[in-house]
């Protein structure tokens, strides 16, 4: 009896060893080329701003000078105070306009037609002139006295620009509102919720992380607009910085001084506008952004840790 061998089948052979892929990054030579191109631009508007007679070093020496000082302060609180008024009464309009009341809801349609199309510096101007139409303002038993005395700097500055910031707040908080679900508010009202509660506790918290980043940036943007109360004869940052250059005859150099204090501002503003933002998304992110300060912390360690380990 004879046994047959069985023959090796084909297909039980070891599978081939992959080949090594070598990884070759793409490089992007049109980065390398924008980079070079932006900075020598930059290095020509250097060189452009080294061929004047630009007196650096008075910039320092004012910088912290007593009208200066007081200029800051005076557009910090104007700017506070009119984003005050601005954010109050922009959340009433916004609820007025997305009232079922027709009459509420035209009142606050025209008064965002009328505040959003007419400049600022008109209103600013309208409001300070007002005194040439009016020679009192006569409140019934409330309030009475010349116009003159009642129309300050400050209130006219407040006036135009609080009451024209209304309009475009009042715009960003029904955005904001109409952004959270029907679903919630039907929910609250399921519960036995008012209305007013469920605009308080329910909507408005989950619509403030739509309405937080414009608002910052409108807050931002007040900041750079209150420049324009020179026009009411209010003193602010530009007003001092152009009396101390006038005096001084250091007056392009004031102008610099003033852009670096708004910078300053600015910026302090965009710090607190993002630790806002950072606050308003717990609950909607699984993980926060880090903040500055962490960053800073994580880029530290890790290169301590990377000096270690090249060590060892």
């Amino acid at each position: 009896m004879t046994t047959e061998l069985a023959k090796p089948d084909p297909t039980d052979a070891p599978p081939p060893v992959p080949q090594v892929i070598r990884a070759v990054p793409v490089r992007h030579y049109g980065r390398w080329i924008s980079a070079v191109v932006v900075l020598a631009l930059v290095g020509l508007l250097g060189y452009a701003f080294a061929q004047g007679q630009v007196r650096w070093g008075t910039i320092p020496d004012y910088f912290f000078n007593d009208r200066v000082l007081t200029g800051v302060g005076h557009t910090a609180l104007i700017t506070v105070a009119s984003m005050a008024l601005g954010v109050t009464l922009g959340v009433v309009l916004a609820v007025m306009r997305l009232s079922k009341n027709p009459v509420t809801g035209s009142i606050a349609w025209c008064y965002i037609w009328f505040f959003r199309g007419t400049p600022v510096y008109v209103q600013l101007l309208l409001w300070f002139n007002l005194g040439l139409i009016f020679q009192y303002i006569n409140l019934g038993p409330v309030y009475k006295d010349e116009w003159s005395d009642f129309m300050t700097p400050f209130l006219a500055a407040l006036l135009g620009l609080g009451l024209n910031e209304a309009a475009y707040m009042a715009e960003i908080v029904r955005a904001g509102l109409q952004a959270v679900d029907e679903g919630q508010t039907e929910a609250a009202h399921a519960l036995g919720m008012s209305h007013a509660r469920t605009l308080r506790r329910v909507v408005l918290p989950q619509a403030m992380r739509v309405i937080v980043p414009p608002t910052g940036n409108e807050f931002i943007n007040m900041l750079k607009t209150t420049s324009l109360v020179i026009a009411v004869q209010y003193f602010d940052l530009l007003q001092a910085g152009n009396e101390v250059g006038s005096e001084s005859g250091a007056t392009a150099e004031m102008l610099f001084l003033a852009a670096a204090w708004y910078l300053l501002l600015t910026s302090v503003l965009s710090i607190g506008q993002y630790y806002l933002e950072r606050y308003y998304a717990r609950g909607s992110s699984r993980s926060l952004p880090p903040t500055p300060w962490q960053r800073v912390r994580t880029a530290v360690f890790s290169v301590g840790r990377g000096r270690q380990e090249a060590r060892a």
